[in-house]
């Protein structure tokens, strides 16, 4: 990742894609450093991994239904050695070193974790691939509401990121039916998150709770 000089200030957008008269500036240490591409790559990988259920389970020898008798004596057939009906030569025997519940969750230290968010918060904001727009209000659920604000902010191609201060339901639920949207709030959002978008929108009052993050 090339990391260009960016504009630390943003105008801030209204809903209607209108300029609200102010600017915001852009904490450095989150959209101004230069991208550590193995940080985001580890923090990728961990929540990649952490979506995997793990509940995966083959039968092995023990827990296969069957007969334990020996299926004929060791010397003196003229055919190879076998054991029981359970055994993994057979068919419907168990299975030698099947699959069994596991977690896939991939730790990583704090500061790899911060590094890579800001990272990737740097990689889009040198792509000017970042917006800062006032805190949305929704009165209930509306997804017609919500596409209506992508088309006047121009963020209606591609993949679109609404970042937003708190956990606000009404939003929420008016972009969850997108298929190439997210809202998450500062709280929730993941390296990932930021890295799969082609827009990152962020709410006005969710720059003060991501810094809150990297104090």
């Amino acid at each position: 990742m090339d990391c260009k000089t960016i504009e630390m200030k943003l105008q801030v957008q209204s809903a209607q894609g209108t300029n609200a008269g102010r600017e915001v500036e852009l904490p450095e240490n989150i959209f101004g450093v230069e991208p550590n591409e193995h940080a985001v790559y580890l923090a990728v990988k961990s929540y990649l991994a952490a979506q995997r259920q793990g509940t995966h389970k083959a039968k092995e020898r023990g827990e296969v239904a069957g007969s334990t008798k020996k299926l004929h004596k060791q010397k003196g057939t003229g055919g190879s050695r076998k054991g029981d009906i359970k055994s993994p030569i057979f068919r419907s025997g168990g299975r030698i070193f099947g699959p069994r519940p596991r977690t896939y969750s991939v730790k990583l230290n704090k500061k790899v974790r911060l590094a890579a968010r800001a990272s990737a918060f740097s990689a889009k904001a040198s792509a000017g691939a970042i917006m800062v727009v006032e805190d949305l209000k929704f009165d209930a659920p509306k997804t017609k509401d919500f596409i209506a604000v992508l088309n006047a902010l121009g963020a209606n191609e591609g993949k679109v990121l609404l970042i937003t201060a708190d956990n606000d339901q009404h939003v929420h639920r008016s972009g969850r039916n997108l298929p190439n949207s997210a809202v998450l709030s500062a709280g929730q959002v993941s390296t990932y998150d930021v890295m799969r978008a082609n827009t990152v929108i962020v709410a006005e009052g969710a720059i003060a709770k991501l810094q809150e993050q990297f104090a």
